[in-house]
């Protein structure tokens, strides 16, 4: 019987809280099709990953703990789904459209001779076909994008555009040992640790996100004595965005982000960098404070469900695509809305 494939992307032997997303994705596309869904769960403690699948609606799995894919490695990865898609011919094949995902559906898409769509806002079966929204033109707009016919359809989904289903306790799923495709002979990445940088925030996964640009600079506060010009500006900004943002953020259980502007000036890290050429997210809430609006950053947050601009030009273009705009400075109305949400969240 033919199958809608997921692929649980996981990291020291935890799936990230994104592949249930793909996997609730996986199971409209499944119910669609009539067709079971089957997670596929490469890698260290995949049958407890597989069992957990199993809670957000999985029919099956597909599990391996070689050693040889204790760690993700796209050839060993992208040669056994190759593989499975070869024997088992399902429907589609769906992953989060992490960096891994995408490499990784991208490898066995070309392996298998498939169609692939990217990175996608939405689904819809009609029959054999399947239609998805992509953004392009660096998201000001949205291309409808069709597959038809009988080939395996891989498909990567965006980080939170689809909502995870509510986990059943009780739900199980028939779970499959699969033997690896390939030997450690034949792989040739080898992987000796992983180091974890100091400071990384989570945009990706992050339901409100507050963001600071150029504008974080505007900070009314005095700069130390003996810090002057463009050293005092980034100073300023730098207590604006740990003083001002970051409390707002707090407050409300998200996190900071930045515009390519402020991080280039030295007002914060690389990690928060929102944008074309940074983190592109779909928080709930984005709060855009001090950023003018600029294409490559509306790129990075435009698929935000709502969006709050704050910024003393009225002819920002942040405005045009913000559910809510305040007009007037971040340094008096952030604390305000800081203020007041702790009242409100009794915090």
């Amino acid at each position: 019987m033919s199958a809608v494939f997921v692929w649980i992307e996981t990291f020291q032997g935890k799936a990230i809280p994104a592949a249930w997303e793909a996997l609730a994705a996986g199971r409209m596309a499944a119910d669609a099709f009539g067709v079971p869904l089957t997670a596929l769960v490469f890698g260290t403690n995949a049958a407890a990953v597989a069992a957990e699948a199993a809670t957000y609606g999985a029919n099956k799995a597909l599990v391996s703990d070689d050693a040889t894919l204790k760690e993700f490695r796209v050839e060993a990865y992208a040669a056994l789904v190759t593989k499975l898609v070869k024997e088992q011919a399902p429907k589609a094949v769906l992953a989060v459209a992490t960096t891994r995902g995408r490499e990784l559906l991208a490898a066995s898409s070309a392996d298998t001779d498939s169609p692939m769509l990217g990175d996608v806002l939405s689904l819809s079966v009609d029959g054999g076909s399947v239609t998805a929204e992509r953004g392009v033109y660096a998201g000001k707009v949205l291309s409808e994008n069709a597959i038809t016919g009988g080939a395996t359809m891989f498909i990567t989904v965006r980080s939170r555009t689809f909502k995870a289903a509510t986990p059943n306790a009780a739900a199980t799923a028939d779970v499959t040992t699969v033997a690896p495709a390939l030997s450690e002979d034949q792989i040739s990445t080898k992987i000796e640790s992983f180091e974890a940088e100091a400071g990384t925030v989570n945009l990706s996964d992050a339901a409100i996100i507050v963001s600071g640009g150029r504008g974080m600079a505007n900070n009314p506060k005095d700069a130390p004595a003996g810090v002057s010009g463009d050293d005092a500006a980034v100073w300023k900004a730098k207590d604006g965005f740990a003083n001002v943002l970051q409390p707002l953020a707090d407050v409300l259980g998200g996190a900071v982000g930045a515009s390519r502007a402020a991080v280039d000036a030295g007002y914060i890290s690389y990690a928060h960098q929102v944008g074309q050429t940074g983190k592109v997210v779909a928080p709930d809430l984005y709060i855009a404070a001090g950023i003018s609006g600029a294409i490559q950053h509306q790129a990075g947050m435009r698929s935000s469900k709502i969006i709050v601009a704050i910024n003393k030009d009225a002819e920002s273009p942040i405005f045009k695509m913000a559910r809510y705009g305040l007009v007037g400075d971040l340094y008096a109305l952030l604390p305000a809305i800081t203020a007041e949400a702790k009242k409100r969240l009794g915090k």
